[in-house]
């Protein structure tokens, strides 16, 4: 770690806290909202754009950002995005019109992206390699930590009514003098072995499955409420309440991901987490019983927190610092084109097989996608092993 005070780091917990799930903080919101502007033509999509708007805009702004962000400094980006965060988050609790409100949430959407970009540029600047793996364990667990934040808190503030739930955006308020003051930016002079990192192209694979990683978790969110409360007759706080318990195991797996990092490389707990995924989703399959829920939807979350904190470790791992910003704009990008992009690929499938159908065939798919790999990759170490002794030999 290059000095850095512990206040600092902290600063950085918090700013990862509120990036990754802060634009479904609106989702227990969406038909009161629908109710209010329901004179609108076409309303039922405006009321479902407010919600994904912003991943659109992310997926589709980050790798822009990200040369920004490397022009005018992590800082003064940060402490910029905060202060938009805020105002155009909170925007819903007085705009009158629907179109300003989607724009609001445009904006919204360019914010978390910037959040996201330093947060995950300034871990790579922060720490050495050997020292990623054990905070990012402890990132995304705040990153978990953010999501039951934004959404129970976004639930409690609907209750009262569908404006005040935009009010929680104003919590990145409480962050900016933090981050004003504590974000430390590190100048590190470029090295012939940056060089030999930044062409690198395994970073490439590295986005796409960052991508079917974030397409496969977002199932989650948007499949699982019509399945509890559509066919099993589910309350919205039994929905909620499991969808917490999921961000939960999501803070305990990214902590895991630290220790399992000390025994296998990046690609392989990569399949395990996938693997993790795939006895949930069969596990969500074949529950008949709505506290059984509770068992698979955690477990996914579980795995989710291992995948994600792999993942951004492993992208880390091939960058350097000239590149790391531009890098952790396409990552971003990828992340949330999975999620922006996950009800276009699979609710057609959803819609023909029906939802717990539809998880139970994805699991087998998954299973052996995890199987197959296994074998490539065993009789590829197998030939490099055999090559490497006739080398010696």
């Amino acid at each position: 770690m290059n000095n850095i005070k512990k206040l600092s780091i902290f600063t950085l917990l918090l700013l990862s806290m509120i990036t990754m799930m802060s634009n479904v903080a609106i989702v227990t919101a969406l038909p009161a909202l629908k109710s209010h502007f329901n004179d609108i033509d076409n309303i039922e999509f405006y009321s479902r754009l407010v919600l994904t708007l912003p991943s659109l805009v992310i997926a589709l702004l980050a790798p822009f950002l990200g040369h920004l962000i490397a022009k005018i400094g992590k800082k003064k980006a940060a402490t910029i995005a905060l202060i938009q965060f805020a105002i155009s988050g909170s925007a819903g609790l007085y705009l009158e019109s629907i179109n300003m409100i989607l724009l609001s949430r445009a904006v919204l959407g360019i914010m978390i992206a910037v959040l996201m970009i330093v947060t995950t540029s300034l871990v790579g600047d922060y720490f050495k390699p050997e020292d990623r793996p054990k905070f990012m364990g402890l990132q995304n667990a705040f990153v978990g930590l953010g999501g039951i934040l934004f959404v129970v808190g976004g639930g409690f503030l609907s209750d009262i009514s569908w404006r005040d739930t935009f009010a929680i955006y104003l919590i990145s308020l409480l962050i900016l003098p933090l981050a004003f003051t504590q974000i430390k930016e590190i100048k590190i002079e470029p090295s012939k072995q940056d060089g030999d990192i930044q062409i690198n192209k395994g970073i490439y694979f590295i986005y796409f499955l960052a991508f079917v990683y974030m397409s496969l978790f977002f199932i989650l969110p948007t499949q699982m409420p019509f399945l509890l409360i559509g066919e099993f007759g589910a309350t919205g706080k039994f929905t909620g309440a499991i969808i917490a318990a999921t961000f939960v195991a999501n803070a305990i797996g990214a902590i895991i991901f630290a220790k399992l990092k000390g025994y296998f490389s990046f690609r392989t707990i990569f399949l395990i987490g996938l693997f993790i995924f795939a006895i949930g989703f069969m596990g969500l399959g074949l529950a008949n019983n709505l506290y059984l829920f509770f068992i698979p939807a955690p477990i996914m979350g579980f795995g989710a927190g291992i995948m994600l904190t792999n993942l951004t470790a492993w992208m880390l791992s091939y960058t350097s610092m000239q590149n790391r910003v531009k890098s952790s704009g396409y990552f971003t990008s990828a992340l949330f084109f999975g999620q922006f992009a996950s009800p276009l690929i699979f609710q057609n499938i959803v819609n023909h097989l029906g939802i717990q159908n539809f998880f139970t065939n994805l699991s087998l798919i998954i299973a052996t996608v995890v199987f197959i790999s296994l074998i490539i990759f065993s009789l590829r170490n197998k030939e490099n092993l055999n090559i490497q002794t006739k080398q010696k030999g």
